[in-house]
């Protein structure tokens, strides 16, 4: 009888270190995400300073930076789609995860459009000056001829 109550002890410290050990495994893999949550509010803070800052990000820094906080957001969405019910993680916070990288996307494609736009704009700038052209106000070749002012009483 002692041995048996042992054995069940044993048996019982066992799966109580199984479970501990699972859970330990749990919480390590489930903590894998916060590398990338930390990531995404470092991202998030740098873009909010650089519109409250004096010299603003060129339209190019801003993709960049839209560009990252994208791809840390596809591997968020990667992470909690692939650990979602051993982590135990709540639909208010996937699909919470998913709306915000789904406005980052609508921001980094309109910025990105705007830098290419910027880009393609200066390029041409670059090839008018280097021709020689260039003189006029508004980057055209400017006017030419004579205007004559009306004589009399004005």
């Amino acid at each position: 009888m002692a041995f048996r109550t042992f054995a069940l002890a044993a048996a019982a410290l066992a799966g109580c270190t199984l479970l501990n050990a699972a859970a330990f495994a749990q919480s390590a893999e489930c903590g894998a995400i916060q590398k990338t949550l930390e990531e995404r509010k470092a991202l998030v803070q740098r873009a909010n300073s650089a519109s409250n800052a004096k010299k603003k990000m060129t339209p190019a820094e801003a993709c960049a930076l839209f560009g990252k906080m994208q791809t840390n957001g596809l591997q968020g969405i990667k992470w909690i789609e692939a650990n979602k019910e051993w982590c135990q993680i709540p639909d208010s916070f996937t699909e919470g995860f998913k709306a915000d990288h789904q406005k980052v996307v609508g921001i980094k494609t309109k910025i990105c459009g705007m830098a290419a736009q910027a880009a393609k704009m200066e390029a041409q700038a670059k090839a008018q000056a280097a021709n020689g052209g260039g003189g006029g106000l508004l980057g055209g070749p400017g006017l030419t001829g004579s205007f004559k002012l009306p004589q009399g009483a004005l």
